[in-house]
């Protein structure tokens, strides 16, 4: 049975990232934000970090805390408030995102002491890199798992499809990938761009154990993701989610891609946050 405080938690860390998300997005002015691709990641991050092992600032042991890589660096507000949250870096240097000497920037760039494991913005890198580091535990023997939080609009990268046949030749069963399919990505539709078609059957038939669920809902991704993974395949769950989630101006709205936050946007959106 799944603990009901436990969900509730989550649902609040959540919430509390949306408004971080907003404080983030308002401050970045004119530089502005990635906002709608970060709103779809929230409560999937919310969840993996509350349920990741070992992972928090100043960890004696790093070499065996458990590992998140957020492939689609564009969704990094959602990132970065998750990090504040559990204390990696103060809440008062989300203000900072986008101003000049900020480590927080447009896109993830390493810095592991505040929690960063990898610079990622290029689209299609980060799998790769989830399986160097599971492939290195096993090697080592090491006892943490590897999470990498993808986008549906990378997959039409070549890199990720070599990644998906490597993963389970190596019985990777030490790897989560979870892909964010919002169905949208920077000049479009996934279906006008590049139809992923059948994307569990075809992860399926790569050799990775997969389930699909609904990418909002809490309890089916807690559910998913602290079952113990008893095959040798590794995991991979379609998290089916709403770009932009959360306020009715930003919700399957592709502008929202990356824009600029307006003052009457942002009291629009604390009002619809508070309900």
């Amino acid at each position: 049975m799944l603990s009901e405080v436990k969900v509730s938690t989550i649902i609040n860390i959540s919430k509390e990232i949306r408004k971080s998300i907003l404080d983030m997005a308002l401050s970045a002015g004119s530089s502005s934000s990635h906002f709608g691709g970060s709103l779809s990641n929230v409560e999937i991050i919310a969840t993996i970090f509350s349920i990741m092992k070992k992972y928090k600032m100043n960890d004696k042991n790093y070499y065996k805390r458990d590992r998140f890589i957020l492939s689609k660096g564009h969704g990094c507000l959602a990132y970065y408030a998750a990090l504040a949250h559990f204390n990696f870096f103060s809440k008062k240097e989300l203000k900072s995102f986008e101003k000049n000497d900020s480590f927080l920037l447009g896109h993830p760039v390493i810095n592991r002491k505040l929690g960063i494991e990898f610079s990622n913005g290029s689209l299609g890198m980060g799998l790769s890199l989830g399986i160097g580091v599971a492939f290195a535990g096993k090697i080592k023997k090491n006892d943490y798992e590897v999470y990498v939080l993808m986008g549906d609009g990378e997959c039409n990268e070549g890199s990720v499809w070599e990644a998906l046949m490597a993963a389970p030749h190596y019985n990777l069963n030490n790897l989560t990938a979870i892909i964010d399919r919002n169905n949208y990505q920077q000049t479009g539709s996934g279906e006008e761009i590049m139809s992923l078609g059948n994307l569990k059957q075809k992860t399926i038939s790569f050799g990775w154990e997969t389930k699909e669920l609904n990418g909002h809902d809490v309890p089916s991704l807690l559910n998913c993701l602290t079952k113990k993974n008893q095959s040798k395949k590794p995991r991979m769950i379609i998290a089916n989610t709403i770009k932009g989630k959360g306020f009715s101006f930003s919700e399957n709205n592709n502008s929202w891609h990356h824009a600029i936050m307006t003052k009457s946007q942002y009291d629009l959106a604390l009002k619809e946050l508070d309900k």
